[in-house]
């Protein structure tokens, strides 16, 4: 009898024997096989009792997932504050902004009532003067107090007032743009809509009202006077209100001082004192104060002494000292042009001429 790991019908001839065989336990023969039971499972028991073959898939879930759905409120939100940013946005929309005014402007002469005082000392003429007070140069053109209104912040309305400043400054006290020189510093505080009437006032000067380069800078004519004295004296004030939602409104009121010779005489010659009051209205809207540019919109310029028969739209020509004002008043008035102003001209008082 064979032993228990051996085959029903004995070790087969031929192969290995015994218990030495290390391949014993791993090798059958044809009867070890056949006296085998084997057993299949039906399809029934192989689903029952084994793991399918194939992974299901997780279902499908219909519409957005959670993150998708989150990244679109993302957008959308982006989306409407980028609109919402852009509608109040501080500067305003280029669009929406409305029609800038041309400006209007008034220049007076002021015609002395006898010679004109004069001095070999500018300084001795300030102190005999109304103008005695003042300040020389920028520092007579002090800012006030700036308080932010109901649509501009305090910061606007100081913009506003120092571009404002800087104009008069380039505009009244700058000797190449006094001595007619120069237009460029004034002109580049200019709002880019009122360049074309303020180039037209300069190359076509005329006294309608509209196209007087004296009405935009204090112009002294250079065939006929120089300045005696670089420190200008000045006085005046700034005020700044809100003219509409969108636009600020700045008033300058200054009179300004000038110790004057005539072109050629020698710094022993005397001088006199020229007298120009600015009273101008600015305004600025949300594109000026970010570009730090101004619209003038009215001029009204006294200026003595000066001879009424004389024009003073494109230069003052002041009447130095000793001189006086020749008879006759100023260019006589059509009323038939209807686009025409009226020519005006005043008295200088007295009382606004130094006592020397």
């Amino acid at each position: 009898m064979g032993g228990p790991g051996d085959p029903p019908e004995g070790t087969p001839e031929g192969g290995p024997g015994g218990a030495e065989d290390e391949y014993r336990s791993v090798v059958f023969d044809e009867s070890f096989v056949r006296a085998a039971r084997l057993q299949e499972f039906s399809a029934a028991e192989r689903m029952a009792d084994h793991a399918p073959a194939v992974r299901r898939r997780p279902h499908l879930h219909r519409g957005l997932t959670r993150q998708a759905l989150v990244l679109v409120v993302l957008i959308a939100m982006a989306f409407g504050t980028a609109i919402y940013l852009g509608i109040r946005h501080p500067y305003g929309s280029p669009q929406g902004r409305r029609a800038v005014e041309a400006l209007r402007m008034t220049v007076i002469p002021l015609a002395p009532q006898g010679r004109v005082p004069g001095a070999a000392d500018a300084e001795r003429l300030y102190a005999h003067s109304p103008a005695a007070p003042f300040e020389a140069g920028a520092e007579g053109i002090p800012l006030p107090a700036a308080r932010g209104t109901a649509h501009f912040s305090d910061s606007q309305v100081v913009t506003a007032l120092t571009t404002v400043k800087d104009y008069i400054v380039r505009s009244s006290l700058y000797p190449e743009v006094l001595t007619g020189r120069e237009v460029r510093p004034a002109r580049a505080l200019i709002d880019p809509d009122q360049l074309d009437q303020f180039d037209q006032s300069f190359d076509h000067p005329a006294a309608d009202g509209r196209h007087a380069p004296t009405g935009w800078v204090v112009r002294i004519d250079p065939a006929r006077a120089r300045l005696a004295d670089d420190r200008i004296r000045v006085s005046g004030s700034l005020h700044a209100a809100e003219a509409d939602p969108a636009t600020l409104e700045v008033t300058a009121d200054h009179t300004f001082v000038y110790a004057l010779r005539a072109i050629g005489a020698a710094s022993a010659a005397p001088a006199s004192l020229f007298t120009v009051r600015r009273e101008l209205t600015f305004h600025l809207d949300h594109d000026d104060l970010r570009t730090r540019q101004v619209q003038l919109v009215t001029s009204y310029v006294q200026a003595g002494p000066l001879a009424c028969a004389e024009d003073s739209s494109a230069y003052l020509r002041p009447l130095l000292a000793g001189q006086t004002a020749r008879s006759g008043g100023p260019a006589g008035t059509n009323p038939y042009e209807t686009d025409g102003v009226t020519p005006l001209c005043g008295t200088l008082a007295r009382e606004a001429q130094p006592k020397v």
